[in-house]
C-alpha cells in the first residue's frame, strides 16, 4: 500500500514524498482511511508508530477541502460579494481553528505542530497555532485573533484563554485527544470536559490512548458517536528494533558505574537517561557535565525557552546525552538516539514503553538499559508482566553484581478446593540470558 491509495490531497502525498515517506504504518492505512469518511475514531498504538500522520493528514484534507469549497463559493459570487480579489471581511464565522488537537505536555504539542507544518508544506497559507504552557501569553493571543486552521494545546492553558473570552471553538471540525490516558493522568479531566463543551456537537472526534479501560473509556463513550475501533502495534508487541538489558546494581555506587561505563562505550551515538525526579535530573545533568559529557537536563519545571533550545540541541547533535523525566520526554522524535537508560525506574508500567520508544526509530536499532536495585525488583516484575516480555538480565566484566539476583515473582496460591496450592513460577520458565560484555580502558571510580 502507498499514500496515493489512501485517497489523500495531492500536495500531501508531495510533502509525504518529499519527507521520505512512502508507504503508511499499520495505524496510518487503518485510520486514514475512517478518519477521511468521517468516522469517529478510538486508536491505541504504541509510540513510534506513526500515529500523529493518522489524524494530521486527515485534518489537513478536511482543511484543503473547506478552502477549495469557499473558493468556488467566491468565485460563484463575484468580486464585489469577496471573489479571487474582492473584500473577505474577517467575521465570527471564520474565527478560531477547524481543527483541534490535545496534547498532555509541551513536548508532544509542539512536535505535532512540527509535523502539521511538515505535512502541509505545500499548502497555501497554513496557519497552525500551538497553545502551551510556560510561554508568554502574546504570541498565542496574536494567533487567536485571526483565522486559524489547526491549533495544538495542552488543556491548561487553552482553558485560560477560554476563560478570558480570547479564544473561540465555535468552528472546530475535528477534535483530537492525543495520549488521552496521559491527559487524565495528570487530572484534565474536567479541563477536558469543559473545552469539549465549547465546541460543535456535530464534530468528528478521535482519541488516541494506550488503553481505554477506566475513566478513558467513560470519557470516549461520553465524546464518541458510534467510533471505530483501531487497535495497532499494541504496547506487547516485541519491540523488534529495541534491545532490552537489565543491570543488577548493588547499590547507588555500583548503579553510577554502570551508567558511566555505558555512556563511554563507542556504540552511543546519543543517549536517553530517565530519572524519577526532576532534582534527580539536574543532579545527574550536573555530575555528568562535570565527567566531560555534552548534556543538559530537561523536565517540566524548565521555562519553556530553555526546554526548546535542550531539545534543538539534541536534534542539531550538540547534545550526546540528554537527562530528562518521564513527561519532559513524552513526543522526542529524534532518530539518532541510540540508547536510553533507566537510571530511575518509572512509575508506571506504561511509563516503561513510552520511555525505550524513544530510541529504534525511523527504522534504526536501539538498545534499552534497565539499571535496577534490589528494591526496584517489584516494579521489574510489574513490567514484564505488563510487556508480557522478560527484559535479558546481564553483566558488564568488572562490575558484575556481588549480591545475588532477586528471586522471580510467585503466583498467588490457589483458592481452596483447587488442584494446587502454594507458590508456583510465574508463567513460563525463563532462563536469564546471562551476557557478558567485555570492558575496554580502566575501571571507572566509584
Amino acid at each position: 500500500m502507498s499514500f496515493e491509495t489512501l485517497n489523500l490531497n495531492e500536495l500531501l502525498t508531495r510533502a509525504l514524498s518529499a519527507a521520505g515517506y512512502n508507504e503508511p504504518t499499520e495505524v496510518q492505512a487503518s485510520a486514514i482511511p475512517a478518519a477521511l469518511a468521517g468516522k469517529d475514531l478510538m486508536v491505541s498504538s504504541r509510540t513510534g508508530s506513526g500515529k500523529t500522520a493518522s489524524f494530521m493528514l486527515p485534518a489537513l484534507t478536511r482543511i484543503l477541502a473547506q478552502r477549495e469549497q469557499a473558493a468556488a463559493e467566491r468565485k460563484a459570487a463575484g468580486p464585489a460579494a469577496g471573489g479571487p480579489r474582492g473584500p473577505q471581511p474577517f467575521t465570527n464565522a471564520t474565527r478560531g481553528p477547524r481543527v483541534l488537537v490535545l496534547a498532555p505536555t509541551r513536548e508532544l504539542a509542539m512536535q505535532v505542530a512540527k509535523a502539521a507544518s511538515d505535512y502541509g508544506r505545500f499548502v497555501p497559507g497554513l496557519r497552525v497555532a500551538t497553545v502551551v504552557g510556560g510561554v508568554p501569553y502574546g504570541a498565542q493571543l496574536a494567533a487567536l485573533r485571526g483565522p486559524l486552521d489547526i491549533l495544538i494545546a495542552t488543556p491548561g492553558r487553552l482553558i485560560d484563554h477560554l476563560g478570558s473570552g480570547k479564544c473561540q471553538l465555535g468552528n472546530v471540525e475535528m477534535l483530537v485527544l492525543d495520549e488521552a490516558d496521559r491527559m487524565l493522568d495528570m487530572g484534565f479531566i474536567d479541563d477536558i470536559r469543559l473545552i469539549v463543551d465549547a465546541t460543535p456537537k456535530k464534530r468528528q472526534t478521535a482519541m488516541y490512548s494506550a488503553t481505554f479501560s477506566g475513566n478513558v473509556g467513560r470519557l470516549a463513550q461520553d465524546l464518541l458517536r458510534d467510533p471505530l475501533r483501531i487497535e495497532a502495534s499494541s504496547q506487547t508487541e516485541s519491540h523488534a528494533d529495541i534491545e532490552q538489558r537489565l543491570h543488577w546494581a548493588d547499590d547507588f555506587e555500583h548503579k553510577n558505574a554502570l551508567l558511566d561505563h555505558i555512556l563511554t562505550e563507542r556504540s552511543v551515538e546519543q543517549a536517553v537517561v530517565f530519572t524519577s525526579t526532576q532534582r534527580d535530573a539536574d543532579w545527574l545533568a550536573d555530575r555528568l557535565h562535570d565527567m566531560g559529557h555534552s548534556v543538559a537536563s530537561l523536565h517540566g519545571g524548565m521555562p519553556q525557552g530553555r526546554r526548546t533550545r535542550v531539545l534543538q540541541g539534541l536534534r542539531s547533535k550538540h547534545l550526546r546525552v540528554l537527562v530528562a523525566t518521564d513527561v519532559a520526554a513524552r513526543g522526542i522524535d529524534v532518530p539518532s538516539i541510540s540508547h536510553v537508560i533507566n537510571y530511575g525506574l518509572p512509575m508506571k508500567e506504561e511509563d516503561y514503553v513510552h520511555r525505550i520508544g524513544r530510541t529504534g526509530r525511523a527504522g534504526r536499532t536501539g538498545l534499552a538499559v534497565t539499571l535496577a536495585e534490589r528494591r526496584d525488583s517489584g516494579m521489574i516484575h510489574r513490567i514484564q508482566r505488563y510487556t508480557t516480555q522478560r527484559i535479558p538480565a546481564a553483566t558488564i566484566e568488572g562490575l558484575e553484581p556481588k549480591r545475588p539476583e532477586p528471586p522471580k515473582p510467585f503466583d498467588r496460591p490457589a483458592r481452596p478446593g483447587g488442584k494446587s496450592f502454594g507458590p508456583r513460577p510465574h508463567g513460563k520458565p525463563f532462563k536469564p540470558a546471562g551476557k557478558t560484555f567485555s570492558k575496554a580502558g580502566p575501571r571507572p571510580a566509584r
